[in-house]
């Protein structure tokens, strides 16, 4: 087959212009706790219409939600930009992680990445529906599609747009996703598939992600040559040796056109369990729209670190409205708006 990179395809930063977002709506039978349907519903429905301040948004539902969908995304009103809802069975709502991700060539051209999808590794059943969205959704666009023999979901992975890939070990590595395969040949099907030279492997996610550590928690690329994270100084905390060890990583690596890294750091918020588990609380699982920042902030004991994770985020994107959103609605299910959003450029 013609690979991507062959063609002159390309992954672009997150940050590029966006056509639009994709997200799919939660199933409540999917669900860790399906008594929070409702609580979780009105997270999704806060993100959409958040979005939709700023560019359109397709949303991938049931069929037989779809009424239900509509009404409650417009029961406050008309949006700034039009929701479109997509009707396309799925099993669960992350749809970074099981839907497409988009390349663009020279001509503007834009094409989208099949990836194969088995629920982290196989955690949650079943995973059938959710593994034919990414093909639907380029199906209904007219887009082009390469399929990729690669286990992988779009959560694990973060482009600079100039070459560099980020990722962990802990995800890309997991004998859970492709056993068969060694880091080289990962790399090699990334390079062919999304057009990067470089890999830049941090170790380890953020304790109690049960993505198996994907990056979007814990490191993303601000711009090219500058990476934000989100770092812990506590050394009782699990995530202490986690973030350092990624800090200590990023400082001595240089990327893809061979510059040193410039780094910024976001406080962790404070600690939140529910059931004796750890919440994955990450304000790294924000999302850039077109002219902002989709920010979760968590609020009660995290109020001061929510302030200097809009402040660290105003100051290092002066150009974009910081638009901050309820991250406690969504979070017990096990991600936040960066995990919910496909951007396609």
């Amino acid at each position: 087959m013609t690979y991507p990179r062959e063609l002159n395809y390309r992954m672009p930063p997150e940050w590029a212009p966006h056509t639009r977002t994709l997200i799919s709506w939660p199933i409540q039978a999917s669900m860790v706790y399906p008594d929070d349907y409702a609580n979780v519903c009105g997270g999704y429905t806060q993100v959409i219409r958040a979005i939709a301040e700023f560019e359109p948004v397709g949303v991938v539902v049931n069929a037989a939600d779809a009424e239900k969908v509509r009404e409650a995304l417009h029961r406050e009103g008309p949006t700034v930009h039009p929701i479109e809802l997509l009707p396309i069975e799925h099993n669960d709502a992350w749809l970074r992680d099981n839907g497409p991700t988009f390349v663009v060539n020279g001509q503007g051209e834009v094409a989208g990445v099949n990836w194969k999808f088995n629920a982290w590794g196989g955690k949650y059943s079943p995973w059938d529906l959710d593994d034919a969205v990414a093909p639907q959704i380029l199906e209904h666009y007219g887009v082009r599609r390469f399929d990729a023999p690669l286990v992988m979901e779009g959560g694990s992975i973060h482009v600079d747009g100039e070459g560099t890939l980020l990722t962990t070990e802990e995800c890309l590595l997991n004998t859970n996703r492709n056993p068969e395969l060694q880091r080289e040949h990962i790399e090699e099907e990334l390079r062919k598939f999304v057009n990067i030279d470089k890999v830049i492997w941090l170790k380890r996610g953020l304790d109690g992600d049960e993505t198996d550590g994907h990056v979007d928690n814990i490191a993303c690329f601000a711009a090219p040559g500058k990476v934000i994270i989100q770092t812990c100084y506590d050394p009782s905390d699990a995530n202490y040796e986690i973030t350092q060890e990624n800090l200590s990583i990023l400082r001595s690596t240089k990327d893809a056109q061979g510059r040193e890294l410039q780094i910024i750091e976001l406080p962790q918020p404070p600690r939140v369990d529910f059931e004796d588990s750890r919440l994955t609380l990450s304000y790294l699982n924000f999302y850039f729209v077109n002219g902002g920042i989709i920010l979760p902030i968590f609020g009660g004991t995290a109020a001061e670190t929510d302030k200097q994770a809009v402040a660290a985020l105003q100051a290092a994107f002066p150009e974009r409205r910081i638009r901050t959103v309820d991250g406690m609605a969504i979070i017990k299910e096990g991600g936040n708006v960066h995990c919910t959003t496909q951007q396609m450029p």
